[in-house]
């Protein structure tokens, strides 16, 4: 649910294949990346993952207009499904024709915003493992950065990969040749949170980094999923995780807080765990006053009400299960980044509205992001259809419940 060839593959030498990637960076000042202003640090450290092409994507300069938010974490780019060292989005969509995302992107820089890019998550073949060395793995990535222009960047490094030592190896050797080959890239490493701060993949992959001689921008955790019944046991395991990163690289407590990060799941996790905006607030207040790096969370997707709100106690990839305005867990990032978000209500809640969209008509065919009226509700469509009427096939069907009118 939470994470619903390339240019130098195959070249021998690490040399070779450094050298090569170190010219391809140097003559990347044209295109999105000269159009690109970048921000501050803190807000790709800020910044919530967002699916650009799945889970119902939000329109991101709404987002923006509604609460302040400067940067996104665009999710996830992955191995091709049939194999291959070559980037992906989600495993279908090659980056080297694409678009869509850069559309969003044009969209979101054109606002004064940016992005930075997610690779790997939860599901899917991950670059790492299908390609043979660490300085193959960076130089698929390095398409990703020429391709949009990219001054931040986020591994994602979790099950199954991060149980592979050869696939962690080369993320790791790639995340810090990109480090070194693109002059003030951000880098920020995500993996899976315990109580003890991260479990025994997690920490070999702390072992691979010190061996490798490699620092991010920080390492983040992400405490849900696994027995966190509440903002008290994320704090504790963020607490737990300082300790680790002390005891791997020698850190001070406060220098491995400057190089640490948070990233939650808004609302109801997968396992049923509840997350609504007071524990976003316990963490944030904690992410804050311990001089953390990082603060985000998965994601912009579900940063909405759903109907009913708590949704029959389901988790859904398209709203948060709790009652909520819509993007409430966004204005936490804004508040992270330094920035003050709006103080009205970012959207009108729902309910409050009126319909004035046609009355859903069962012999239209309609397309993504159309509106009709149906049974006293707003629907939107998500993708093509006709004749499904809104609601019959449930939160997994063609419309998207937008509340009562």
């Amino acid at each position: 649910m939470r994470r619903l060839r390339a240019l130098l593959c195959g070249i021998g030498t690490a040399a070779l294949a450094t050298a090569g990637l170190t010219g391809l960076a140097a003559t990347q000042a044209t295109g999105a990346q000269a159009a690109a202003d970048q921000l501050a640090n803190r807000w790709y450290a800020a910044a919530p993952y967002l699916m650009p092409l799945d889970n119902d994507p939000p329109d991101a300069t709404a987002i923006m207009d509604a609460t302040g938010l400067k940067a996104f974490q665009l999710a996830f780019i992955l191995a091709p499904g049939g194999g291959g060292c070559t980037p992906t989005w989600d495993g279908t969509a090659p980056v080297a024709g694409d678009t869509a995302v850069a559309g969003v992107i044009d969209a979101i820089r054109a606002k004064g915003g940016d992005v930075s890019i997610s690779i790997g998550g939860y599901n899917g073949t991950k670059l790492g493992q299908a390609c043979g060395t660490p300085e193959a793995t960076a130089a698929a990535y390095q398409q990703v950065i020429t391709k949009y222009g990219l001054h931040a960047i986020d591994f994602d490094l979790e099950e199954p990969e991060y149980e592979n030592t050869a696939a962690i190896h080369n993320e790791i050797g790639a995340a810090k040749i990109l480090q070194q080959n693109n002059s003030g890239l951000y880098v920020s490493v995500t993996t899976a949170g315990t109580s003890a701060g991260t479990g025994w993949f997690g920490q070999q992959m702390l072992n691979e980094a010190k061996a490798q001689g490699f620092t991010p921008n920080n390492f983040s955790i992400m405490p849900f999923d696994g027995g966190f019944n509440d903002a008290s046991a994320q704090t504790a395991a963020l607490t737990a995780f300082n300790g680790l990163l002390q005891t791997t690289f020698g850190w001070s407590q406060a220098t491995a807080y400057a190089h640490e990060g948070f990233s939650g799941m808004n609302g109801r996790s997968d396992t049923g765990e509840m997350f609504p905006q007071s524990a976003f607030r316990t963490v944030l207040d904690y992410a804050t006053s311990h001089g953390m790096d990082r603060f985000t969370f998965w994601s912009l997707n579900r940063d909405r009400q759903c109907n009913p709100p708590d949704n029959g106690g389901r988790t859904s990839g398209t709203c948060s299960s709790v009652t909520q305005n819509s993007w409430d867990f966004a204005k936490f990032s804004v508040e992270f980044a330094g920035a003050t978000p709006p103080t009205d209500p970012p959207t009108d809640p729902p309910g409050s509205g009126t319909c004035t969209a046609a009355a859903w008509d069962s012999t239209v065919a309609y397309t993504g992001g159309q509106e009709v009226t149906y049974q006293g509700h707003l629907w939107k469509a998500k993708w093509w259809s006709q004749g499904e009427a809104p609601g019959s096939t449930g939160e997994w069907g063609a419309w998207q419940d937008e509340g009562p009118c």
